[in-house]
């Protein structure tokens, strides 16, 4: 005798995974997600308070699992037990090296060769107009990260003049994060970091090291400086007059208030004609007193 094959219809397969969901659920009150170290909403908010206080950052209440993860690699690291005990670490102030691996942890450093392509023909377009009247040009980037941004700001620096008629160029470059800061100082990056350099311009500015491997030349590099700066302190080794300064993707990180404070310092150090380049997410709206947008998220000092 044959047995009769058994077929399931379509139906029964989606009342087999909705009792299968539903044996799920149930735990799902009761379920915790097993972490090595204790990490309690008060130390979540402790993190928060501090970041904020030391670097300006307003941490989101979504970013609970980043913050774990992250400052995990520290407790490891400092041989500690619970977020508490590192927290009060920190808090004593006796640990500056520490602080300053806290705050590198919570920092985000995204970034790419020519990220936002339309801002560098706006730049070039400037430095052109007023190499004029001007034979000193200074901008200051004041979130280099690994560097891909300055660097791309120096090749527009320098491919927006005739060669041998190119005024002074000097390009400040700064970030709070001390060690993507001295990657961007390296200048030394990956074929694959490189692949959005056009080929030009990658072979003029950069040499090839070994097989994966290009660095950045030092005529380059010698137009370029390097520092660490905490747009939150009270000095910035920032000297003015500037051509124009790129705070991209920054603002982002602050509240409305430390947003304006900054903006107000960031005014008096511009030309009367120098240009503020924004990210692609921020607007300056609350400074309107301050800056006036030229649109394409570039700003010039507003006329008084």
């Amino acid at each position: 005798m044959t047995e009769e094959k058994k077929t399931t219809t379509l139906s029964e397969r989606l009342a087999a995974i909705r009792k299968t969901s539903n044996a799920i659920s149930a735990f799902a009150p009761g379920m915790t997600v097993a972490r090595e170290f204790e990490f309690k909403a008060a130390d979540f908010e402790r993190v928060r308070k501090l970041i904020h206080a030391r670097a300006g950052i307003s941490l989101s209440p979504t970013k609970q699992d980043m913050v774990y993860s992250r400052l995990a690699r520290r407790l490891r690291a400092k041989g500690m037990k619970t977020f508490a005990a590192y927290l009060d670490h920190l808090e004593k102030g006796l640990d500056t090296g520490e602080w300053e691996l806290f705050v590198n942890s919570l920092t985000t450093n995204l970034t790419s060769f020519f990220r936002e392509p339309h801002h560098f023909p706006i730049l070039a377009a400037h430095l052109r107009k007023i190499a004029t009247r001007r034979r000193q040009i200074n901008i200051w980037c004041c979130a280099a990260s690994t560097g891909e941004e300055p660097y791309s700001i120096a090749m527009t620096m320098a491919d927006a003049f005739v060669p041998g008629n190119a005024p002074q160029a000097s390009l400040l470059c700064s970030d709070l994060d001390t060690q993507v800061l001295a990657t961007a100082e390296r200048g030394v990056y990956t074929a694959e970091r490189v692949a959005r350099v056009p080929p030009g311009q990658l072979q003029h500015y950069f040499q090839k090291e070994g097989d994966d491997a290009w660095s950045a030349k030092p005529e380059l590099r010698r137009m370029m400086r390097f520092a660490r700066i905490n747009l939150l302190e009270a000095h910035w080794p920032v000297s003015g007059p500037l051509d124009a300064i790129f705070c991209r993707n920054v603002m982002i990180y602050f509240d409305k208030p430390t947003q304006y404070r900054i903006l107000s310092r960031f005014a008096p150090l511009l030309q009367p004609d120098g240009l503020l380049f924004a990210g692609h997410s921020e607007n300056f709206l609350l400074a309107s007193d301050l800056f006036h947008s030229l649109g394409k998220t570039v700003y010039e000092r507003a006329r008084k």
